[in-house]
C-alpha cells in the first residue's frame, strides 16, 4: 500500500495553522502525519493536549498520526512499554521508535491491546530487524521508516539506503522514508538545512524526489519531513506518487510542434522491453501518429536526457518517442524535441523495462 504524508510540530505552531495545514494535505491526498515527541519542555500537561488536539483533528479528517519518541520520553512520562495507553489516549495511530530496545520489547509491543503501529528505525545499519523479528512479533502492527537528516552531508548515500531498506523488504514491512520541501522551514531542532533521508535529495523538486522512491519500489510511504509546503509542493507529490503511472519533468525546445507536443504529453508511453544500452524506445506513437507528417526539425547532436521523435526520413519508425540514455550522433532521423530537466536525468537508471510513464512539463 503507498501512501503520502505530512509532518507537523505542535510544540513550535499553533492549532490554526497546523489544521489549516492538514486541510490541505487531505485535499490531495495525504492520509498519513509524522510528529515528533522526543522530549516535553515546560509545563506537560499543556504540551500534551497540543498533540492531543492536533492528533483528534487529524483522526477527524482520515488522517493517521505516528508519533516519534525515544526510550527517555518512556522514562519522563512514567510509561512503561507493557501499557501503551497513554498513546492511545492522544489519539495516536501508532509510535516510531526513534532509539530501539532489545527486539523483545519492539516485538512485545507490537502485541498491545490497541491495535497501536509500532515503527521502527530503518537507517542505523544494524540487523536490528532481524532481532525484532526473531520475537515473532505481530507483523501488521509493524512498521518501518527511515530518518531524515536536517544537517547539510548528513543524510545516508544511495548505497546505504538500497542495504538497509533490502533488509526491511525481505520481512514484507510497511516501509517509510522523507523527502524535503523547498520551503518549508520548520523542523524539530533549530538547525535545519531541509529534512530528506537520502542526501542527494536535498536541493531538489520535489516531483524529483518523490519519482525516485517511486521508480526504486522499495518504499510503501513517503513523507515531507519539514512543515509547511506549498499547496504546490502537495499537489505535485501527490501526482508523483499516487498517480497511476511515474512522469518525468521535461522542458521543451523551441520551435517544437503542437503535434510533436501532443505526442509527448498527451500519451502514455511504455520502455519497449528489447532494451538498448543508448535509448529508452516508446513504440506507441509511431503506431497512432503513422499518417502523420513529422518534418526534420532540430536534429542536433544528440544528449543524455534528450527527447526524440522520429520524423519523415526515419521510415517505419517514424512517430517513435525515445528518451536519449546516452549521447548519439543524428543523422538527421530524430528530432531533438525537448529533454528531462537537469536534476531529473539520474532518474532514467531506475526506469524499467516494460514500465509505462509519461511526461509533463516543468
Amino acid at each position: 500500500m503507498k501512501r503520502i504524508g505530512v509532518s507537523i510540530y505542535p510544540a513550535k505552531s499553533s492549532f490554526e495553522l497546523d489544521k489549516e495545514y492538514l486541510d490541505l494535505a487531505r485535499k490531495y491526498g495525504y492520509t498519513r502525519i509524522f510528529t515528533s515527541l522526543l522530549e516535553i519542555d515546560g509545563d506537560q500537561d499543556e504540551v500534551v493536549n497540543k498533540f492531543k488536539n492536533i492528533i483528534e483533528y487529524g483522526n477527524s479528517i482520515g488522517m493517521d498520526t505516528i508519533l516519534d519518541i525515544n526510550p527517555e520520553l518512556f522514562e519522563q512520562l512514567n510509561i512503561s512499554y507493557n501499557d501503551l495507553s497513554f498513546f492511545k489516549k492522544l489519539g495516536a495511530a501508532g509510535i516510531r521508535l526513534d532509539l530501539g530496545f532489545t527486539g523483545a520489547e519492539e516485538a512485545k509491543m507490537t502485541k498491545n491491546p490497541y491495535g497501536l503501529i509500532i515503527e521502527v528505525n530503518m537507517s542505523s545499519g544494524t540487523r536490528y530487524i532481524d532481532n525484532i523479528m526473531s520475537y515473532q512479533p505481530n507483523i501488521e502492527n509493524l512498521y518501518a521508516s527511515h530518518n531524515f537528516y536536517p544537517q547539510k552531508y548528513s543524510g545516508i548515500s544511495q548505497r546505504h539506503f538500497e542495504q538497509t531498506t533490502s533488509v526491511f523488504n525481505q520481512y514484507h514491512i510497511q516501509t517509510g522514508a522523507f523527502v524535503t520541501s523547498q520551503e518549508g522551514n520548520l523542523g524539530p531542532w533549530p538547525v535545519q538545512t531541509g529534512l530528506s533521508t537520502l542526501e542527494q535529495h536535498r536541493n531538489l523538486t520535489i516531483h524529483t524526489q518523490v519519482t525516485h522512491y517511486r521508480l526504486m519500489g522499495t518504499i510503501n510511504d513517503v513523507l515531507i519531513g519539514n512543515a509547511y509546503a506549498t499547496e504546490e509542493e502537495l499537489r505535485v507529490m501527490s501526482d508523483a506518487y499516487l498517480n497511476t503511472h511515474p512522469s518525468f519533468e521535461i522542458e521543451f525546445s523551441t520551435n517544437v510542434s503542437e503535434l510533436e507536443k501532443n505526442m509527448i504529453l498527451d500519451e502514455v508511453h511504455q520502455y519497449r522491453g528489447d532494451r538498448s544500452e543508448y535509448m529508452i524506445r516508446s513504440s506507441s506513437t509511431r503506431v497512432k501518429y503513422n499518417n502523420e507528417d513529422i518534418p526534420a526539425n532540430h536534429t542536433l547532436p544528440i544528449k543524455k536526457g534528450d527527447i526524440l521523435i522520429c520524423n519523415n526520413h526515419f521510415g517505419q519508425y517514424k512517430g517513435e518517442t525515445q528518451i536519449a540514455l546516452k549521447d548519439m550522433e543524428n543523422e538527421g532521423d530524430r528530432n531533438v524535441i525537448g529533454r528531462l530537466t537537469e536534476e531529473s536525468i539520474f532518474l532514467l537508471d531506475y526506469l524499467k523495462p516494460l514500465s509505462s510513464f509519461m511526461f509533463t512539463l516543468s
